[in-house]
């Protein structure tokens, strides 16, 4: 199972601990980091992450205040693993449904036990998508098949999303960014963009834009090219190198 996780925390070093744990665990896919709430507000309408490392004390919204708005109807939404230096919000997070409550400075087996807890959390809110061979993308009144690692990227564009393949095959349906990101689950995809999910497997190279910006450029024969937002840069370095950046 590949864990979509982000972190909000104001600390720098607290989030760099963060970000170190994490990559220390196994399938996690890390994505770019929030230094308040309204940031993590915008961050997470962008990535969809599945846990959030949440700092309860955060300039502007309180990381209680975030987890009451991230919250659905259902009383769904991602898990929360609250972080503070604190230790009287145990309540408020067991009201909230907190996956789990972290201390700083953080303790490495502590943390594992929350990862521990996020992984039972995940998996017992729908079954394991076993990876597929084949995908099935309905494109006006037709079925079309294709092979995941055939597919260079996707791009919404107003209410359609386009599927270019690496032969420059081009498939419209109406499914959201988000399904079929969904639907990728078992491969090495990844969100550079909030309009984009690109196969990692398909980039030819990565060229500098402007303001820590960059692009992608496509194994395909017309070299397409791919945006990479500056939010979403170092995210991306990171799942490319393995390691910290």
């Amino acid at each position: 199972m590949k864990i979509k996780a982000m972190i909000a925390e104001d600390e720098r070093l607290a989030r760099e601990e963060l970000i170190y744990l994490l990559q220390k665990e196994q399938h996690v896919i890390l994505y770019p980091s929030a230094e308040n709430g309204e940031q993590l507000l915008s961050l997470f309408q962008e990535y969809q992450p599945d846990v959030i490392f949440l700092d309860i004390h955060m300039p502007g919204l309180s990381g209680i205040e975030i987890a009451k708005k991230l919250r659905t109807k259902q009383g769904k939404g991602p898990l929360i693993v609250f972080t503070t230096a604190y230790d009287s919000y145990g309540v408020q997070a067991f009201d909230l449904q907190a996956t789990d409550y972290l201390l700083k400075p953080f303790d490495s087996v502590r943390f594992k036990t929350a990862m521990k807890r996020v992984r039972e959390a995940l998996s017992s809110r729908e079954p394991l998508k076993p990876k597929i061979d084949k995908l099935i993308i309905t494109e006006d009144e037709r079925m079309v098949v294709v092979e995941p690692k055939k597919i260079g990227f996707a791009v919404r564009e107003g209410r359609v999303l386009k599927i270019h393949t690496i032969n420059n095959e081009v498939i419209e349906t109406k499914m959201s960014l988000k399904e079929l990101e969904d639907k990728l689950a078992g491969f090495s995809f990844y969100r550079p963009h909030r309009s984009y999910l690109v196969n990692m497997d398909a980039i030819r190279e990565i060229t500098p834009w402007f303001n820590g910006a960059y692009n992608l450029v496509i194994k395909d024969p017309i070299k397409s090219t791919v945006p990479v937002s500056r939010t979403a840069a170092k995210g991306l370095f990171e799942v490319l190198y393995g390691e910290r950046i």
